[in-house]
């Protein structure tokens, strides 16, 4: 039985887990190649991780927006159905690879309402 998701350290596991699926999948590597170099890699990982300990854990360690370099990404790289679809996918695939019980759960539904107000967003953009 896998455990659920308890600190920064499973969440830094996640995340890894999930980058490396984005970075290597055709669809989605486009939109992650300024994260080749491993050290900005990494300063992502750990925006990343203090992200998801907010999201999850209430923490307060994330005070930035969130949302403002995704939709500047968008203006270069517009981000479409297919990609929310599958970004979605493969972080739900991450945490069920790794994790079970009520923070896991708790992660793709967050994960969910994330990835649809984005769509909504970029949306408002594009009309």
């Amino acid at each position: 039985m896998k455990r659920d998701i308890q600190n920064r350290e499973d969440i830094y596991l996640l995340v890894k887990v999930f980058y490396k699926k984005l970075m290597n999948d055709d669809l989605m590597h486009h939109f992650f190649v300024d994260f080749e170099q491993p050290e900005h890699l990494e300063m992502h990982l750990q925006t990343l991780v203090d992200f998801w300990d907010n999201i999850l854990f209430f923490s307060g360690g994330y005070r930035k927006n969130a949302m403002a370099p995704h939709l500047k990404l968008h203006q270069k790289k517009p981000f479409k159905t297919e990609h929310f679809n599958s970004w979605l996918s493969m972080f739900n695939a991450s945490v069920n690879e790794l994790f079970e019980g009520e923070m896991a759960h708790v992660a793709k539904s967050r994960a969910l309402s994330i990835a649809t107000v984005m769509k909504i967003k970029v949306s408002e953009l594009n009309n």
